[in-house]
């Protein structure tokens, strides 16, 4: 008996596990949880996290003086008479092993570290403008598969009330008024119905395949969660307009375009460096040498002012780069705060006076053709009417949702 129910216990749990793999009963996919997903599989996220992890390492070493130099050799070694080529005949033949270190001036040095760090916070503006691009390219996914699921769970209603209209002809052909051709009437709209459905069953593959290439097999699991709303207030927009993710990029490509500059400027003042040098003489005593350079940067006309004004010119660059960026932003400001303004408006007309007027006009105008008092054509026209508009405020509500998402991700996820 024991074993008995151990493996049915055993039993119990493959049946439970087996039955979330199923794709009838997979967890529903949630907004959130895609956004989720395709921040652990996005291989552009990877790749900003490996550029990171490079301008970070490579920071390490940039305020360091060059490497030593060791050099090894023999010194005035006799090439003629009876002394030649032997080392204890010529006082002055020596092996010799030196060491040299070169030495970049203290401004220069301050130049390439600032340089680094700079390169360092422009790869993490670099990750965290790829992190919203992908929430954002994400969530348009989301919301286009959604809107397709959502004009497609509509067709059970329609064919049902296809049904009925297909009762009402008949009946009123029954009763001897109509006429025999309006009996193909509901069939010709069903057939336009099923037309119509596999237009969006392949709208749906499409939408499906966009948000499978961000989160991989999890594309498959039926949707769930309302239309996202985040918070759309212009005023909070327009005041942190300068906090955008890509205005702030320029801040950090600023101070390396000027670290870069001092650079150039630093070229002017001398680097320097120190050696020594120890030489053994077979027959004689040993030697040492110590010696000091210095660079004499004397033709800066052609070499150091040409790389300062190159560096001046980017620095310019720059600055001109992010006035062109702000004005930009401020105009898809104005233009995406109109549009949403606009999208809600329509989405509220739509929900609050449109779709009644429409499911009113279908009412009436089949109560008419019951009682014998309309046309068969105003009541197929007033159906396609009331269609037209439940798939309109769908699109509407995407098209809202959607410039909703560009705001939100567009200023770094706003509170």
């Amino acid at each position: 008996m024991p074993v008995f129910r151990l493996r049915r216990r055993h039993l119990t749990v493959a049946v439970f596990a087996g039955s979330l793999a199923l794709p009838g009963l997979a967890a529903a996919l949630s907004l959130d949880e895609a956004l989720r997903l395709a921040e652990d599989q996005a291989p552009s996220l990877a790749a900003e996290a490996a550029n990171l992890e490079a301008a970070r390492q490579s920071a390490i070493p940039a305020g360091a003086l060059p490497d030593p130099r060791l050099s090894l050799g023999l010194r005035n070694v006799p090439i003629e008479s009876d002394a030649a080529w032997r080392f204890d005949q010529e006082p002055m033949t020596m092996q010799a092993i030196g060491l040299t270190q070169e030495v970049p001036n203290r401004a220069k040095r301050r130049a390439r570290i600032e340089a680094a760090r700079s390169g360092v916070d422009v790869a993490e503006q670099r990750q965290q403008i790829a992190r919203l691009e992908v929430r954002r390219q994400v969530a348009e996914a989301w919301i286009a598969t959604r809107s397709v699921d959502e004009k497609l769970s509509l067709f059970k209603q329609l064919y049902d009330e296809n049904r009925l209209l297909e009762h009402a002809v008949r009946a009123r052909i029954a009763g001897g008024g109509g006429s025999a051709a309006d009996a193909v009437v509901p069939r010709q709209e069903a057939a336009l119905l099923a037309e119509k459905e596999d237009e969006l069953r392949r709208t749906q593959a499409v939408a499906r395949a966009a948000l499978r290439r961000w989160i991989g097999a999890a594309a498959e699991q039926p949707l769930s969660g309302a239309w996202p709303d985040w918070p759309t207030d212009a005023v909070w927009y327009r005041s942190h307009l300068q906090h955008h993710p890509q205005l702030q990029a320029y801040e950090p490509l600023t101070r390396q375009a000027e670290a870069r500059l001092n650079e150039a400027i630093a070229d002017k003042r001398p680097d320097w460096g120190w050696g020594v040098e120890y030489g053994r003489r077979e027959a004689f005593g040993d030697m040492v040498s110590l010696n000091l350079s210095i660079d004499l940067p004397l033709f800066a006309g052609t070499r150091q002012n040409p790389r300062i004004a190159a560096e001046e010119a980017r620095l310019a660059q720059v600055s001109a780069e992010r006035e062109d960026a702000l004005r930009r932003h401020t105009e898809a400001l104005s233009a995406d705060l109109a549009e949403l303004q606009r999208l809600q408006s329509t989405l509220a007309r739509l929900e609050q006076t449109l779709l009644p007027l429409a499911a009113d006009k279908v009412r009436l105008t089949l109560a008419d053709y019951r009682g014998g008092r309309g046309d068969l054509g105003n009541v197929v026209a007033a159906r396609e009417a009331l269609l037209q508009t439940r798939l309109r405020r769908i699109d509407v509500a995407r098209d809202r949702a959607l410039a909703n998402a560009r705001l939100h991700f567009a200023f770094g996820e706003t509170p």
